[in-house]
């Protein structure tokens, strides 16, 4: 089951990358039973708010949207499964690991359940002028959508709720292999949690968030700082044989959905294997695969 990111509700309807069912596009998963779900509820499927807003009919119910899905596939089919990835891209890729431990449990036993989350680590870290925009960003969301109660409360227990939303809080906390897909400079989040648009009236930063080679040398080192944060965060996680990870230090968002991405010819390479058979061999266990970049130095790609 993939949850998609808002960006690519308006994408094309047939599945490519990581869904595809081209043996030559996919051929580890082609012949798999594939599910989409469209992101639809604005706190990575935690809400769980009774009271309706009702001058225009908001529901903040995201955790019950999961559940429900969950329980029709239960009832198709999904109750037999000998396999199963929970997958997702961007803030599909942070509910894939806010959820990950319960669609585990919501599977047989005797299931193989692993889950793979692309461009979903998204960083604590601080603006060019040292504010916390993204910490009161999850703030406002974890209060609005009533998601503490379904955020793990081993992490909430020592620490404050929204906290519980970044990845490097959460995912020492999941007990479900996970695969973590992410560039360490990744675009969305130079973009918005390190130089938000309010910051930058002047569109000084337009040209550099672009094309990282149009960037002049103090906002160079500027978004390698970011990436020296960003390794910094993902190191300090509990060691895990069964985890695995995927880092580049492409300029880049997502992309598992996109075949040149996930697997072919031009995909990005780390060891010599394109993202879809590093997932492979670790979903499969015939290699585990826990790669960083060896010259993380920020770059634009082509994917």
């Amino acid at each position: 089951m993939h949850l998609g990111s808002s960006k690519q509700m308006n994408q094309q309807s047939y599945f490519t990358g990581i869904l595809s069912n081209r043996s030559e596009d996919n051929p580890e998963f082609y012949n798999w039973n594939r599910v989409k779900v469209k992101y639809c509820d604005g706190s990575s499927f935690t809400g769980d708010v009774e009271q309706v807003v009702t001058e225009n009919k908001l529901y903040f119910r995201g955790a019950r949207i999961f559940k429900a899905i969950m329980e029709d596939l239960w009832s198709k089919g999904m109750k037999n499964a000998k396999n199963a990835i929970l997958s997702g891209d961007s803030v599909g890729g942070l509910a894939t690991i806010l959820n990950c431990d319960k669609f585990k449990s919501l599977l047989p036993n005797v299931a193989r359940v692993k889950c793979v989350a692309d461009a979903g680590f998204f960083l604590d870290r601080k603006t060019i002028a040292g504010t916390s925009y993204i910490e009161e960003t999850y703030r406002s969301i974890v209060n609005l959508h009533g998601s503490a109660k379904n955020l793990p409360s081993a992490c909430t227990s020592v620490m404050e709720p929204s906290l519980c939303f970044f990845p490097q809080n959460i995912i020492p906390y999941v007990q479900t292999p996970l695969f973590i897909i992410n560039s360490i400079y990744d675009s969305w989040q130079i973009n918005n949690t390190l130089v938000p648009r309010y910051l930058d009236p002047e569109l000084v930063w337009d040209h550099c968030k672009a094309h990282l080679s149009n960037c002049t040398l103090s906002q160079h080192l500027i978004i390698q700082d970011f990436g020296v944060e960003f390794l910094k965060a993902f190191n300090g996680l509990t060691p895990s044989f069964t985890r695995g990870y995927f880092l580049t230090s492409c300029h880049t968002h997502l992309g598992i959905l996109q075949t040149g991405f996930w697997f072919s010819p031009t995909s990005p390479r780390l060891l010599h294997k394109t993202i879809g058979e590093a997932v492979a061999d670790w979903y499969f266990e015939r290699a585990g695969f826990q790669y960083i970049d060896p010259y993380p130095c920020a770059r634009d790609c082509k994917v």
